[in-house]
């Protein structure tokens, strides 16, 4: 797919066929993750990568009962490592460009996804401290997101967007 037709295609899926994906493919998207932009390229973020069914399940829960989670054959967990990100940046690494990190990495990831004819959804409300038992890290990682990816059940309509003229605010040079 050509780059603006990946973005078009790319949907909120929340609704996974049982089947699974193959292996290439999920290479691919950890590939597209491996190589997003970071700070200072520390890349300072883990991904945690999830397939077995009773931990996708308790992930589910833990992402406060959002079931469709368990429904796809594979999840990708965005943790900011803050620690990395720190060696360079100090406090603002630890708090923010860790942080914006694994958001890239998992936008990557899931362009990479849409691109395959794959589907999913960011999930980003979920209990931390319970998807940090499910995926066996202590609090020196921070879970960012959740990326359940599959073969689409259902594709929902479009969603609307603001308009770029509400969006986009130009700042004029000042006349001096």
């Amino acid at each position: 797919m050509e780059f603006f037709e990946v973005v078009e295609a790319r949907h909120s899926v929340r609704s996974f066929q049982a089947r699974p994906v193959e292996e290439e493919k999920i290479v691919r998207i950890l590939d597209a993750a491996n190589r997003a932009p970071s700070a200072g390229n520390l890349q300072a973020y883990e991904i945690f990568r999830v397939a077995r069914r009773e931990v996708l399940e308790r992930l589910a829960r833990a992402a406060f009962g959002q079931g469709f989670l368990a429904e796809a054959p594979v999840a990708l967990v965005f943790c900011a490592n803050p620690a990395r990100s720190s060696r360079d940046y100090g406090a603002r690494g630890a708090s923010l460009y860790a942080v914006q990190d694994a958001t890239i990495a998992c936008t990557f990831s899931w362009l990479a996804a849409t691109a395959q004819g794959l589907a999913s959804v960011w999930i980003g409300a979920f209990d931390d401290d319970a998807v940090r038992k499910e995926i066996g890290v202590g609090p020196e990682l921070i879970p960012v997101a959740v990326l359940p990816i599959g073969y689409a059940g259902q594709i929902p309509e479009p969603t609307s967007r603001r308009r770029i003229s509400s969006l986009v605010h130009r700042v004029e040079e000042a006349i001096r």
